[in-house]
């Protein structure tokens, strides 16, 4: 009988070492889930802010009579955006959409499109410095008029 209490005893003591050890992994394994998913999204809404500022850019250089206006492109760069950006933020701004050059351009001329995005992160704890701070992304695309 006192060899299986022993038993018994030794379980107990490395059930209360895999607790401790489960207690010193988890916030490491939480944080490097968190900062995947913030990169993860951080990514897709580059990805749509380049897509933006194409679908902008093709907008502005089909072959139409009239041309489409320089407001007629940023509203086509600010629909797809807000229709495709992920936000933690309640009160996020719009992408800045600005059309520098080329809007109603003869055959060949370049448009350029830029339009930049302020991405907040969904954790915005100060111990983390820098990496909880609000990144600017931005994407230009040139496209010849049609």
């Amino acid at each position: 009988m006192g060899l299986i209490h022993r038993g018994q005893r030794l379980r107990r003591r490395h059930h209360g070492v895999a607790v401790v050890e489960f207690a010193l992994i988890l916030p490491v394994f939480l944080l490097l889930v968190l900062g995947v998913v913030e990169l993860s999204v951080m990514f897709h809404d580059q990805a749509v802010i380049t897509n933006a500022s194409r679908e902008a850019a093709r907008a502005g250089v089909v072959l139409r009579k009239p041309k489409a206006s320089a407001d007629e492109i940023r509203d086509v760069a600010v629909r797809y955006a807000q229709a495709y950006l992920i936000s933690f933020d309640r009160q996020q701004q719009p992408p800045k959409v600005s059309v520098p050059s080329g809007v109603g351009g003869d055959f060949g001329a370049p448009l350029t499109v830029t339009v930049s995005y302020s991405y907040t992160p969904l954790a915005r704890v100060p111990f983390l410095g820098w990496l909880s701070q609000p990144v600017t992304l931005s994407a230009t695309t040139v496209m010849n008029n049609e």
